[in-house]
């Protein structure tokens, strides 16, 4: 049912970091009025000082802040912000957020409360995709449709599908609470640490068993729909190089996909989204075998870290098409007037320590040198030179996004950008990810979601000691500076 025109004429950004800087900028350049919310740790951060309007609401941790519904609707009232946008991650999928924005006469700048309620549990969603004629991955959800009552039923249905099997937790994401199970003995055990991670979690222990696929790739199709019964999909992106299931970087399009294959994914990503009456921006996400055949794994009810890629490749600016949407207008496009203009890629810049086990990094930026921007090179951050890398949030410290005619020619971009990068303060990932784009799986777009693994040799090189000489200079160096400062 088409909506009736509700201008929006003031943003609040329910959000921080890189994807609150994002948006801001989109609502400037259509004349939007902004409000920035910050934590105590962030009073200072870029977002709050590109925003109009700014709001204290709490403490660091994001659960007495970011993700308290009342203080972002007080915020709004405070401001008299009419719209917000929740960005990614916080409160960007909850469905009572999007309805208590509702119920309070804001827009909220995402898909309807019911889309997300159904594509938010991982049952729901292959029974709702399922019914539409979307393929999903062999499985079973149990006998009730939501989860197994006891070990018994689940040991009987990983069986029946046949190892190795994957144990999903049925709600949430990001990889947490899911087993990769080989044989029938290790079940038990999978299953009970399943359960405890997905209680811990998402606050619900139920799971679901799928199949398995073998060295498969993670393909996602961006879907986008009106209030006026229109959805296309803006084509592909290939996620398959992660680190446990959770991505490092991403491409569009995806390497070797054929205009039948595309044609097909994006029209099952489309019948999935109009099966819950979809709005906004979305994204629909198969796991593809290598023979072409493709699966539905989940929907995400939000624009995705990695949009930019697909900004990139279309020459659109899909947080504009999302202010445009939510306010009732109809899609810019139709299907048939959109292309693919050359390739891209995405790295994420995080503040963690690769080489161990991609520990989480803190402390000050001392010295941040990104790449310079132009056509070819893009920098979405949401931190400057001698901010502080706190322990309560997600460490990103940018996302690094390239663009060129072919995928070769942006890949040479990547790696130069990356080796022109400069992170001094804390440990970062910018080394490790100069090394994966140069791998010869990668390169040769051999993409499969275990490449880190496969190429362990190659990305973690063993330490060469360093040389006696080196330690000599450097002993003598510090001996002179402390002669220096002494005669000072």
């Amino acid at each position: 049912m088409s909506q009736p025109p509700r201008p929006i004429r003031r943003v609040l950004v329910a959000n921080r970091g890189e994807i609150a800087v994002r948006v801001m900028r989109t609502c400037h350049e259509l004349g939007k009025e902004t409000v920035a919310v910050y934590s105590d740790v962030d009073r200072a951060a870029p977002h709050v000082q590109l925003a109009g309007q700014a709001v204290a609401i709490g403490p660091a941790p994001a659960r007495e802040s970011y993700l308290v519904i009342d203080k972002i609707l007080a915020a709004c009232k405070a401001t008299g912000a009419d719209a917000v946008h929740p960005g990614y991650g916080f409160l960007s999928e909850n469905e009572d957020f999007a309805d208590a924005c509702e119920a309070a006469g804001i827009t909220f700048i995402g898909p309807r409360a019911h889309a997300m309620r159904l594509m938010g549990s991982k049952t729901e969603a292959r029974k709702t995709v399922s019914a539409a004629g979307t393929p999903v991955v062999p499985g079973d959800n149990g006998p009730e449709g939501n989860g197994f009552p006891d070990v018994g039923s689940a040991q009987a249905a990983a069986a029946r599908i046949g190892y190795p099997v994957l144990i999903k937790a049925a709600a949430g994401g990001g990889g947490k609470g899911m087993r990769a199970v080989d044989r029938s003995e290790d079940f038990l055990d999978a299953l009970a640490s399943c359960k405890r991670e997905a209680a811990s979690s998402f606050g619900d222990q139920h799971v679901l068993i799928e199949k398995y696929l073998q060295r498969p790739r993670h393909i996602e199709i961006q879907v986008f729909g009106d209030s006026h019964g229109n959805c296309v999909y803006l084509f592909e992106r290939d996620c398959s190089v992660q680190r446990r299931h959770q991505k490092v970087l991403e491409e569009a399009p995806a390497p070797g996909m054929t205009r039948e294959r595309r044609a097909a994914m994006g029209q099952a990503a489309v019948d999935a989204a109009k099966a819950v009456g979809y709005v906004g921006a979305g994204t629909v996400e198969f796991i593809a075998n290598q023979d072409g055949s493709f699966y539905f794994m989940e929907m995400n009810t939000r624009l995705q870290v990695e949009h930019p890629v697909t900004e990139m490749i279309t020459g659109l600016d899909l947080v504009e098409w999302q202010l445009r949407v939510a306010a009732g207008e109809a899609l810019p496009l139709r299907q048939e007037q959109l292309a693919i203009d050359g390739h891209a890629l995405e790295a994420r810049i995080y503040a963690e320590d690769p080489d161990k086990g991609f520990l989480p990094s803190t402390g000050k930026l001392l010295h941040l040198s990104p790449p310079a921007e132009n056509e070819h090179v893009r920098v979405d951050t949401g931190v400057e030179q001698g901010d502080t890398i706190t322990p309560h949030y997600d460490p990103m410290i940018a996302k690094l996004i390239v663009w060129d005619r072919t995928r070769d020619a942006a890949l040479a971009r990547m790696r130069q950008a990356l080796a022109q990068y400069r992170v001094v303060g804390v440990a970062n990932n910018v080394e490790f990810l100069s090394r994966l784009v140069g791998v010869p799986s990668f390169a040769q777009a051999d993409l499969d979601t275990a490449l880190i693994e496969r190429e362990q040799a190659n990305l973690f090189p063993p330490k060469s000691p360093v040389p006696d000489e080196v330690c000599l200079l450097a002993a003598l160096a510090e001996l002179q500076r402390e002669a220096a400062a002494a005669a000072h």
